[in-house]
C-alpha cells in the first residue's frame, strides 16, 4: 500500500508542488484512501517532498557541513559550462523505488551524467560528479542543501577542481529550477508511462531515455534544438 500511496503522491506533486502533507492527504483520501496525516507526512519526508515555500530537499541538511551562498541570482546564463546543477528525485518502480541524480548543464540543458541508488548516500552523487568531470568541469555548480551535496567528501572533488560551489536559498524551491523541469520531464514521458519492474530495467530504461534527451529530444527553449547541438555547437565555435 505504501508504494502505491507514494507513486500517487509524487504524481500529483508534479501537478501541484504547493501541497503539503495535509493537503495531500486530503487528495488521497478523495481518490479513496483511508489515510492519516501523519502517514503522509512520513511518506513524504521519505520521498523528499515538502510543499514550495519549504525547500524541496531529499534529506536533512547537517548543522556541521558548510553551506555556500547562492551565486546565481540575476546572473545572465550566457555559455555552457558556466553553470551545472545537481538534483536527486524519487523513481518509483512496480515494486520498489529508487533515488536518482543528475547533472545538467544549465545554458543547454544537457545532462552530463546520472546515477542510481537504493540509499540516499551521498556515493552515487560522487560517483556522477566524477562521471561528469570526464566531460570538462563548470565555472560555478549549484545544489540544494542536502546533506549529499554538503558533505566534506563531495565538496571538495568541487573545490580541488577550482569550482565555485553555489547552494540554493533555504525556502527557495526554484533556485535550482531546470533541473526541477528536468523531473518532470522525464517522468512525465519515461517512469510513469514504463513502471519498471527491476532495477536493471530501470537502468536500461533511463540511459536509452537520457540518450533520447540530448541527443533527439527538440526543446523550445533551445530554439527547437536538441541539448547536445547547444552543447558541443558552442564548444566547438568556442574552439575554433
Amino acid at each position: 500500500m505504501n508504494l502505491t500511496l507514494m507513486r500517487l503522491i509524487d504524481e500529483q506533486y508534479l501537478k501541484t508542488p504547493f501541497y503539503g502533507y495535509p493537503k495531500m492527504t486530503e487528495y488521497l483520501r478523495k481518490q479513496g484512501y483511508g489515510v492519516n496525516p501523519k502517514r503522509i507526512n512520513r511518506l513524504m519526508n521519505l520521498m523528499g517532498l515538502q510543499a514550495v515555500g519549504i525547500k524541496r530537499r531529499m534529506t536533512k541538511n547537517n548543522p556541521d557541513h558548510k553551506v555556500y551562498p547562492y551565486l546565481l541570482r540575476n546572473i545572465p546564463i550566457t555559455r555552457t559550462n558556466q553553470v551545472w546543477s545537481a538534483d536527486i528525485t524519487y523513481v518509483p518502480m512496480s515494486h520498489g523505488f529508487m533515488y536518482l541524480v543528475a547533472i545538467l548543464d544549465w545554458f543547454s540543458r544537457y545532462v552530463i551524467s546520472w546515477q542510481l541508488s537504493n540509499t540516499l548516500d551521498n556515493i552515487f552523487c560522487i560517483n556522477a560528479l566524477e562521471k561528469a568531470f570526464k566531460h570538462g568541469q563548470p565555472e560555478i555548480f549549484n545544489t540544494d542543501q542536502g546533506v549529499q551535496f554538503t558533505s566534506r567528501s563531495f565538496t571538495e572533488h568541487l573545490e580541488s577542481a577550482g569550482v565555485k560551489i553555489s547552494m540554493d536559498g533555504r525556502g527557495r524551491v526554484f533556485d535550482n529550477i531546470f533541473i526541477e523541469r528536468l523531473w518532470r520531464t522525464v517522468k512525465c514521458e519515461d517512469i510513469y508511462l514504463k513502471n519498471y519492474d527491476t532495477v536493471m530495467e530501470l537502468a536500461q530504461g533511463l540511459e536509452k531515455y537520457f540518450r533520447f534527451y540530448n541527443n533527439e529530444r527538440f526543446h523550445q527553449s533551445l530554439d527547437y534544438r536538441t541539448p547536445n547541438q547547444v552543447y558541443y555547437d558552442f564548444q566547438r565555435a568556442t574552439d575554433g
